[in-house]
């Protein structure tokens, strides 16, 4: 059965990019490519990706604007976004009308939320987000775009280290509810 990923990295105040949508302090660190919590592992099994705007352009910007996933991917946007060659769709809306036609497309393996906290949150509001794996990395930046705007209870089931990075694994429990 499909699940629900957002796999991504962070800095250890919380921030997965600053606010220049910069990426510069993660690129930079020490990093196993075969250690755990791997891109490599992750990726044999994920069947399908769905990233934003922001996230999408960046990965055009910083691949020369070639397209480097052979999955297929739907990028959500309010805004016209030029086209790549492969499986890739613009949508719109509720994220929960997409997830039906991203676990088909996934044919068995995960779908991978690539990218913004933003989008990781709507899929968790939904109900649709079942696991966080994240590496931290041992940076601070003090501001810029959150790992996940939401109030989310979750469950670590695993951790390790992957050369500068903590990694954690977390299923998503549901919404933190009020304390008082």
């Amino acid at each position: 059965m499909s699940r629900t990923v957002y796999y991504t990295a962070t800095t250890l105040d919380g921030f997965l990019a600053d606010e220049n949508d910069s990426l510069d302090w993660l690129l930079k660190q020490e990093l196993d490519k075969d250690g755990p919590f791997n891109y490599d592992e992750f990726i044999a099994g994920i069947g399908a990706i769905t990233m934003g705007r922001t996230t999408y352009d960046w990965v055009l910007d910083h691949e020369g604007g070639k397209w480097p996933y052979q999955l297929p991917c739907r990028v959500f946007s309010h805004h016209e976004l030029r086209a790549v060659d492969g499986d890739v769709r613009f949508v719109q809306g509720d994220v929960t009308d997409v997830h039906e036609e991203l676990v088909k497309a996934a044919d068995g393996k995960d779908v991978w939320v690539v990218g913004g906290g933003d989008l990781a949150g709507q899929f968790a509001e939904a109900g649709l987000l079942d696991e966080i794996v994240v590496s931290i990395a041992p940076v601070v930046l003090g501001a810029g775009r959150p790992l996940l705007p939401r109030r989310w209870d979750l469950r670590l089931t695993e951790v390790g280290r992957n050369g500068a990075f903590a990694c954690a694994r977390y299923d998503v429990v549901g919404p933190l509810g009020d304390s008082s």
